[in-house]
């Protein structure tokens, strides 16, 4: 089992980012109440790619699968994805999990340091980094028979869900995250993800 910062994992140069900021219906003048919300209250997602973009979702939809994954769990977040290639992938999956094989998520809690301060503009709390490997999804959605966008969608919400402090270490875990990743997905519209074809 990985400590913490360590990343979570599943085996099933400079980059450009896009910030996005919902503040959710406190912004738009809404009533609501502070102690039950639908979703994030404050969410922003940074989203790097470190490869070339044609073909994969934009910004915006991992937005969208971060806030369902984080409804009712949390009210406020910051965390950012990154899609990287094969040879970053292995390399930090490797690095980080000794294991020399490009996998197709990553997930890097936070872990604030007593004492640390974070830089100007991060605010808490302070979620974690994702990092999806796009060649590894790409071949798996394409084995599985099943959209690209529901493969990205369903390894954005377990790795948000490995932030949140959800495992799959024994067989118990597994079901219990399967089952809430499955619910997640599909009040999203998105089929269940560990339907065989």
């Amino acid at each position: 089992m990985a400590g913490p910062g360590d990343p979570q994992a599943t085996d099933a140069a400079p980059w450009t980012a896009g910030r996005i900021a919902f503040d959710g219906p406190r912004a738009r003048g809404a009533r609501y109440n502070p102690e039950v919300t639908k979703g994030p209250v404050r969410l922003d997602v940074s989203v790097g790619y470190a490869v070339p973009r044609a073909g994969l979702p934009a910004s915006v939809s991992f937005r969208k699968w971060v806030a369902a994954a984080l409804a009712s769990r949390i009210r406020e977040a910051d965390l950012a994805i990154r899609i990287v290639g094969t040879a970053e992938g292995r390399a930090l999956n490797r690095h980080y999990r000794g294991k020399d094989h490009a996998t197709n998520v990553l997930s890097f809690p936070a872990e604030m340091a007593e004492g640390v301060k974070l830089p100007k503009g991060v605010k808490l709390p302070l979620l974690g980094d994702i990092v999806l490997c796009a060649p590894v999804i790409a071949r798996e959605a394409k084995q599985q028979g099943k959209p690209l966008a529901w493969h990205y969608a369903h390894l954005t919400v377990h790795g948000v869900l490995h932030l949140l402090g959800w495992d799959h270490q024994d067989e118990r875990e597994a079901e219990c995250m399967e089952v809430l990743e499955r619910e997640i997905l599909s009040g999203l519209g998105i089929g269940d993800p560990y339907a065989l074809n």
